[in-house]
């Protein structure tokens, strides 16, 4: 029979899944991008007259909510569980690099290419003010995820090896980084050190997904352990520190524990692995269910995407209300907050127009390496090239592997630069500051473009 369509292919996936598969980080990895687009579409305050503004900003009895609803550390972590296994399975480092890449760089590449032919045109017509010059420079911003992951997926071979050598020493190595860090920051006042922690604080993350893939977070006293400690620092640390209350960033503070990423956030990434571990049980069992796993199984085929496009659905959602006049109440009143659940479900409808639009960028393909149990020790681990587990297969990689690095640090870089500088002054020369130095938008798409053609050009096998 023919397969026509999302949710008949969804649901053949679904059907042919291994029972040996781990559905609860799949799971994971749905909600947590759900609840990172929730939180972006709920913190915009757009004024009547096309400012957009911060939620939390207006209202800062809010920001303790961010404990909760900042969950991209989760997504780093189911991260880390993945990359470990496609690495035991794929160790060559170009073949790793383009399995792992390519369904995450073609959706961002159709992404920059269409903003980018949109601000040109704009510009070119004179455009660029309001919600429109607004609209610009902050749909760019998501990709700075993309850049961290990017990031990750280039740091995996050599800190997997790190992690199998010295298990819980990796990841200890990692924090004491960011906390070394962070104090040459604050203490010593040393400029630009703090960008170190754009890597440590998130690869630290990333390591504990390494030792959930080695079994090491089985049971309930070490999460118990991660949730408490991490909890418990990240308290301390916001009531004694410099460091501020909300887990994301904010306009015109001094100090964010986003950017860079701050040790508190690091304690914050522990405590939430600590809570999703000890949810293990229950939510096994709900990504178990025949339904829950067919929608996962289709959310994943389309979620890079969604992502890419939430804020552009967002934006036009207001767009469409600005445009012919119709008055936004001011944010956080009454009027704001009912009606709040029609804006989201405009915001979600348009979102689901522009995946349908989109999507075929991000090809659907079949689930990750399938998750093995090794007799002996229970723990899982990833296929070798002929089905058996992989992990002490060797990792020389393969004649492209300086080539498909060199794309890797392109693609980082660019994406960073542009998720800064964003999609205005295209014709102006507008700059952002990357690490120490200033780029522009036209310089950071060559170098997102240039990087993906060498990462597509990595071998397959």
């Amino acid at each position: 029979m023919r397969r026509t369509g999302t949710g008949l292919r969804a649901r053949d996936l679904a059907a042919a899944t291994p029972a040996t598969r781990d559905r609860y980080i799949d799971l994971l990895r749905v909600v947590s991008l759900a609840v990172v687009v929730l939180g972006h579409w709920l913190m915009a305050a757009v004024t009547a007259d096309g400012r957009v503004g911060n939620l939390l900003a207006v209202v800062p009895a809010l920001r303790i909510a961010t404990w909760g609803l900042q969950v991209m550390p989760v997504f780093f972590f189911v991260g880390g569980f993945a990359h470990a296994l496609s690495s035991r399975s794929r160790p060559a480092y170009a073949v790793f690099v383009r399995a792992r890449l390519r369904r995450l760089l073609r959706p961002t590449v159709l992404f920059v290419a269409v903003w980018g032919a949109a601000a040109l045109v704009v510009q070119l017509l004179g455009g660029g003010s309001g919600l429109t010059g607004t609209a610009l420079r902050l749909v760019a911003q998501p990709l700075w995820f993309v850049g961290v992951y990017l990031a990750m997926v280039a740091f995996t071979p050599p800190l997997l090896a790190l992690h199998e050598r010295w298990g819980w020493g990796a990841f200890a190595a990692l924090a004491a980084g960011a906390a070394a860090v962070d104090a040459l920051r604050f203490a010593g006042g040393v400029p630009f050190v703090g960008f170190l922690n754009f890597a440590l604080v998130w690869l630290a993350v990333h390591q504990l997904g390494f030792l959930r893939a080695d079994g090491r977070l089985r049971g309930r006293r070490v999460p118990l352990v991660l949730a408490g400690a991490g909890l418990a620092g990240a308290a301390a640390l916001v009531a004694l520190g410099p460091y501020p209350l909300s887990m994301v960033g904010m306009p015109g503070e001094a100090v964010s524990n986003m950017a860079p990423p701050s040790l508190a956030l690091l304690c914050h990434g522990v405590w939430l692995v600590g809570a999703v571990e000890l949810l293990r049980g229950p939510g096994t069992r709900l990504a178990a269910r025949a339904r829950v796993w067919r929608a996962v199984v289709a959310a994943n085929g389309l979620a890079m995407t969604a992502f890419l496009w939430h804020l552009t659905a967002m934006l036009g959602v207001y767009g469409a209300l600005l445009a012919p006049g119709v008055p936004l109440p001011e944010p956080a009143t009454g009027a704001w907050w009912a009606q709040l659940p029609v804006r989201l479900v405009a915001a979600a409808a348009l979102t689901a127009l522009l995946v349908a639009v989109f999507r075929r960028a991000e090809q659907p393909g079949g689930p990750e390496p399938v998750v093995r149990r090794d007799p002996a020790h229970g723990t899982p681990q990833a296929p070798g090239p002929g089905g058996a587990p992989g992990g002490g297969a060797s990792r020389s990689g393969g004649g492209s592997g300086p080539a498909a690095a060199v794309g890797v640090a392109l693609c980082l870089l660019g994406v960073l630069g542009l998720s800064a500088v964003g999609f205005a002054g295209l014709l102006e020369g507008r700059t952002a500051l990357l690490i120490a130095v200033d780029v522009t938008a036209p310089t950071t798409v060559a170098m997102i473009l240039a990087g993906w053609l060498l990462v597509e050009r990595s071998p397959r096998r």
